[in-house]
């Protein structure tokens, strides 16, 4: 019992310095604007939003604090050496990495530089006592580079789970521009978790020891422990044009697991021999950038599957509780015809629609070609598309630029990659 109440007394100090910590609002205010602009896109291409922004922000945060809360208890385990400059350098970097890119973010970029920095910096001699470069110094020879590497990858397994659990419910239809220039239905499969971590790390003096030994870090921990608190980020950013959501969330996340994996076992191995540190880091690092160009290289292979068939339309999307929705259409199927007539573009199904006030049969072929029939009472205020959002056409006015952008692009453009068709203007 005693042990049980040492830690929990700790982790209430913890939990109160995490509100004093900046990043805790940064990495929040992070994920608002990016759901912000996800629902402004949203909005500007089928003149509804599918997500609720403050809805999405709260599940998200509720999620990250449970993936915090579970990594934080696996590394009580398998240990973690983390000093306060250690947690400040690493958000830093994180803050200068993405004025290059925001998907730098992502703290395997921050280890990973801090491992390749490391034994070059050893080299660089001090230069006096004190001074801000030298404390920067400092923070970089006194990181432990392997227990932040399997930081990393119980965080990247955690971004896995969370992934496969919700990577598909804040998947965003858009329209792009195809590999023929034709524009195609597809989407935005994005999540970011604001994880705060609790982790025990060494102190001098004053604490008792943990009564067991931790993977990493051990002998330190043994000596007296505490809890640092600090906030994560963790979240992934793809996008699919020739796979259903679902099936390309559950790809992704096995990925992320296997990097994980191999990550883990890369730190261990750090651990036990340190010349094999700076291999480790750049695993971390080429790893990571070789799971991202993997799935754009899957992609390119496909063919777009969000296209308009001569069967019918193909749905992109449906209205959350719109008739659509009720009557259990789902992304991929196809409406064949619409009370009694066949449709072939957005205008003829809104003029099919039309042809009752007052309710409307469809025929819809599911993803195995199999017809269904459907019918329902239309009432005033329902979608005037029934809650349908299908393909697009060439007639389609705006679509999505795919290209990464820096920070401080991103933050000064209100809708960033909006494009007008046949224009080069930028909303």
């Amino acid at each position: 019992m005693d042990i049980i109440a040492d830690v929990a007394g700790r982790f209430l100090m913890a939990f109160g310095r995490l509100w004093l910590n900046p990043f805790t609002y940064i990495g929040l205010l992070l994920v608002i604007l990016q759901y912000r602009k996800q629902i402004q896109f949203e909005r500007k291409l089928f003149a509804t939003s599918l997500h609720s922004l403050v809805g999405e922000t709260w599940r998200t945060y509720l999620w990250g604090w449970a993936a915090g809360l579970a990594v934080s208890v696996a590394m009580l385990f398998i240990g973690v050496s983390i000093q306060l400059e250690t947690v400040l350098l690493l958000w830093v970097l994180s803050i200068l990495m993405i004025l290059i890119r925001i998907r730098f973010l992502c703290l395997a970029y921050s280890v990973g530089l801090v491992g390749i920095l490391q034994p070059l910096l050893s080299l660089v001699p001090q230069q006096g006592e004190g001074g801000f470069w030298n404390g920067v110094l400092a923070a970089v020879r006194g990181a432990d580079v392997p227990s932040l590497l399997a930081l990393v990858a119980i965080l990247h397994a955690a971004e896995a789970v969370l992934i496969r659990a919700q990577g598909s419910r804040m998947a965003s239809p858009m329209f792009y521009e195809g590999k023929r220039g034709k524009i195609v239905g597809g989407y935005q499969l994005q999540g970011f978790w604001l994880a705060p971590l609790f982790l025990a790390v060494p102190v001098q003096a004053g604490a008792a020891a943990l009564p067991w030994t931790p993977l990493f870090a051990g002998d330190s921990l043994m000596a007296g422990w505490t809890f640092l608190a600090f906030p994560a980020m963790i979240g992934f950013s793809e996008l699919t044009m020739t796979r259903l959501p679902r099936e390309k969330v559950n790809r992704s996340s096995g990925l992320l697991l296997i990097y994980a994996l191999v990550l883990f076992l890369a730190a261990l191995l750090a651990q036990l021999w340190s010349p094999f540190t700076i291999v480790a880091a750049v695993l971390g690092i080429g790893l990571h950038e070789a799971v991202m160009w993997y799935g754009r290289w899957e992609e390119a292979q496909r063919s777009p599957y969000y296209i308009n068939q001569p069967r019918g339309l193909k749905i992109l999307a449906v209205v959350p509780g719109s008739p659509a929705e009720e009557l259990g259409l789902k992304p991929g199927e196809l409406v064949h015809k619409v009370n009694g007539l066949r449709v072939h573009s957005k205008s003829e199904l809104h003029q099919a629609i039309q042809l009752s006030s007052a309710y409307c049969k469809l025929e819809i072929a599911d993803h195995a070609g199999e017809l269904r029939f459907h019918k329902r009472a239309v009432f005033a205020g329902d979608h005037y598309q029934l809650g349908i959002i299908i393909c697009p056409d060439q007639d389609a006015v705006f679509y999505v630029e795919t290209r990464q952008l820096p920070l401080l692009t991103y933050l000064t453009r209100k809708l960033t990659g909006l494009l007008k068709k046949d224009s080069e203007e930028t909303f």
